[in-house]
């Protein structure tokens, strides 16, 4: 495995559009709970976790970009190598992908889950996740430039699902922000690590730099990217606060669908139905990306063709929906996958950027007395 990826020029894409790949990579079912999640951490200062959460995600992006420049054109799985070699490279490689592949199967599961608490309660979880894993596979198996495609198009055909927030504005109590700032560092901090995990997807910048064609400007538009995440997890959090009262927002497990409630459209009784359908075209980006950096990794670790292993993925990622059945049991794989994923994400790549530069002072150290 070379450490160094040199894809052909037909598969890179402009740096302009890793904006919309880190975008919809952090958004997806975490956004329709997040508000409830992070409230019964921080109460009324829930917003302010969640702006401050925007400050560790940049803090994390300029890490990881930072990281990767110094390299040519290396993803994560040619940092390992380059870092502890072919086999103990390897290793950490194989535990990488294993967390992206967790990852992938926790968004069809939750997604999964809403559908069957919303629409079709009686619904099989094997087929509805079999259908979104059929259109994972046929979007990975055009390429990395049909998957960043596919991202671009979802967040156009999307972004009108924000203006529907506007409705519960009026029923807002602003009561409920008072006082400002009545919890501890703790509580707040607590807060935004609640956050980290509905927010991640900016890691997947350790496979897609390579395919960049401007590598100067992707920490800029990866900042634009969460930037307008926060912004976006802020609003939900900020209305949901300000429209339930405490005690139905603690109960309530899904606050953003459950506004959607009290949306009127002429002709349509349930728009929350709609909502929750739409959100197929929200999820389905994350799938595939995570689903893409997962197959990548065992083509290039293993050696395995690409085509092989999003087969053997998908079939086991299928056959994953018949080992947890009860909710319960999800939450709390859900939960430790969370804490597995803050490491994963924010602590590990500041980890290998700290190795990074002691291998180079030692190699420059080394050059000199010689």
């Amino acid at each position: 495995m070379k450490i160094n990826v040199d894809p052909p020029k037909a598969l890179m894409f402009n740096s302009f559009f890793i904006m919309f790949v880190v975008h919809v990579a952090q958004t997806g079912v975490g956004i329709a709970g997040l508000p409830r999640i992070v409230f019964m951490e921080s109460g009324n200062d829930a917003w302010i976790s969640v702006l401050l959460s925007g400050i560790l995600l940049a803090t994390a992006v300029f890490i990881i970009i930072l990281l990767l420049k110094n390299y040519d054109s290396a993803d994560l799985f040619g940092i390992h190598k380059d870092l502890f070699g072919k086999w103990l490279g390897g290793f950490f490689s194989v535990i990488y992908m294993g967390y992206l592949f967790v990852v992938a199967y926790l968004v069809i599961m939750h997604y999964t889950e809403m559908v069957q608490a919303w629409i079709f309660p009686q619904m099989p979880t094997w087929l509805l996740s079999g259908l979104l894993i059929f259109l994972a596979v046929y979007a990975v198996l055009g390429g990395v430039r049909i998957i960043v495609g596919v991202s671009f198009m979802t967040f156009i055909l999307t972004a009108w699902l924000l203006f529907m927030i506007t409705a519960p504005l009026k029923y807002m109590d602003y009561t409920h922000f008072f006082p400002i700032w009545n919890h501890s560092i703790k509580e707040i901090g607590m807060g935004i690590y609640k956050t980290s995990f509905s927010v991640i997807g900016f890691e997947l910048l350790l496979f897609f730099y390579p395919y960049i064609k401007d590598k100067k400007k992707a920490l800029k538009y990866s900042l634009f990217g969460i930037a307008y995440t926060t912004m976006l997890y802020f609003v939900v959090t900020f209305v949901s606060i300000g429209f339930f009262s405490e005690m139905t927002l603690e109960k309530t497990i899904w606050p953003v669908l459950s506004m959607f409630k009290i949306v009127r459209i002429p002709n349509l009784e349930r728009f929350e139905f709609i909502a929750v359908s739409y959100w197929m075209l929200i999820i389905l980006p994350n799938i595939c990306l995570y689903f893409w950096a997962a197959t990548r990794g065992v083509k290039r670790v293993f050696g395995l063709k690409h085509k092989k292993a999003i087969y053997l993925f998908a079939v086991v990622l299928w056959g994953c929906n018949f080992l947890i059945d009860q909710r319960i049991e999800m939450n709390i794989f859900t939960d430790r996958v969370a804490t597995v994923s803050f490491a994963l994400t924010f602590l590990y790549p500041a980890a290998l950027l700290a190795i990074v530069y002691v291998k180079k002072l030692f190699k420059k150290q080394k050059g000199g007395s010689a």
